[in-house]
């Protein structure tokens, strides 16, 4: 198909856009000569044309992201996709600076970067996030205090009763006291009979064995607290973070949708001059005259199929006054492949 042929883009935007301008053709001829200019521009600077598309490659479905925000279903990986594709934008606006035609300076006019979109997500998701918003490790560490500190909590819990261990230890001179847990009472002190003279009065008895009491203290019931809160708290409220930067994304659809669409329109007129460099295609020209004058013309998809040199090129001339032309030849001779050049 012709969109075979011409379908070079880059993003999954630029080929619904390419599929959309053959699907439904301009008919307005100053229309036509403004795509033609940004086509032409774009295929006579082979250096932009190709930083173009370098910069185009990495940038995902942003229509598509941008639905599933709406519908609040989009994930951290993809904020971390859309965070991507908009740290490209600034570059492809800046090379767009340079252009000369008028509907290539209308799109570098047109594009939003989406800064305070891509700031927002690259201070608050982390790099590494997992697909799921609710697993946590979604809140990069520094963007909220809360959450650092339930993070902290959870993977130094055991580093900090180690610690109270060893302080209550020296403390009260019970050489083998321990803290232990179970789920049935939490955390506790563990002292053995034996040295059951050296509990101190602030100590609270939980339970008695065999061979030993177990105690809990106002420290230790608050670093349970703390510990064992810990990780739940964080899960909810990094929970709550990543929703709070989804809808911030969300409720700006509508710059979103403008910069989508013109990078879409962007994508489709450098594949059109890519490919419009690669074989050797030429800008037509208009008359008002009614003719059509075509020289060493070539069907787009047959020459593609055939191995290189192969085609066989062909002239048409049609005017007001001349507007018919009468075919004749064998079968497989090539008069349907004329026809269909030519419309």
């Amino acid at each position: 198909s012709l969109l075979w042929v011409l379908d070079k883009t880059k993003t999954a935007m630029g080929a619904r856009m390419l599929r959309f301008f053959i699907e439904q053709p301009l008919l307005d001829q100053t229309l036509i000569e403004a795509r033609l200019s940004a086509v032409e521009e774009l295929k006579n600077e082979p250096l932009f044309l190709a930083e173009l598309r370098e910069l185009l490659e990495p940038i995902y479905d942003l229509e598509r992201l941008m639905a599933k925000l709406i519908a609040k279903t989009a994930n951290p990986r993809d904020l971390l996709a859309f965070k991507s594709s908009l740290t490209m934008l600034p570059h492809i606006k800046n090379l767009l600076a340079a252009a000369k035609c008028e509907a290539l300076t209308a799109l570098w006019q047109e594009i939003d970067v989406l800064a305070d979109l891509q700031q927002k997500i690259e201070a608050g998701i982390a790099e590494d996030a997992p697909i799921s918003s609710k697993e946590g490790g979604v809140i990069k560490p520094g963007y909220h205090e809360k959450v650092d500190q339930y993070r902290l909590a959870s993977t130094q819990g055991k580093t900090w009763l180690l610690e109270l261990e060893q302080k209550e230890r020296e403390a009260t001179g019970i050489k083998n006291l321990k803290i232990k847990y179970n789920r049935v009472f939490g955390y506790y002190l563990e002292v053995t009979n034996s040295y059951a003279q050296l509990v101190p009065e602030r100590y609270i008895r939980r339970q008695t064995t065999a061979n030993a009491e177990r105690y809990v203290t106002e420290e230790l019931k608050q670093m349970e607290e703390t510990i064992l809160g810990a990780e739940e708290k964080r899960l909810a409220l990094e929970y709550e973070l990543f929703q709070e930067i989804r809808d911030t994304c969300a409720g700006q659809s509508r710059r979103i949708k403008q910069t989508a669409a013109r990078v879409a329109v962007l994508d489709a007129y450098q594949s059109m001059a890519y490919v419009a460099a690669q074989q050797n295609y030429v800008r037509p020209a208009f008359n008002g005259e009614g003719q059509t004058e075509i020289v060493d013309g070539r069907h787009p998809v047959i020459e593609k199929m055939l191995p290189e040199n192969e085609f066989i090129v062909n002239s048409a001339s049609l005017s007001r006054k001349e507007h018919l032309l009468i075919i004749t030849g064998p079968n497989m001779a090539g008069k349907s492949t004329y026809m269909r050049q030519i419309a």
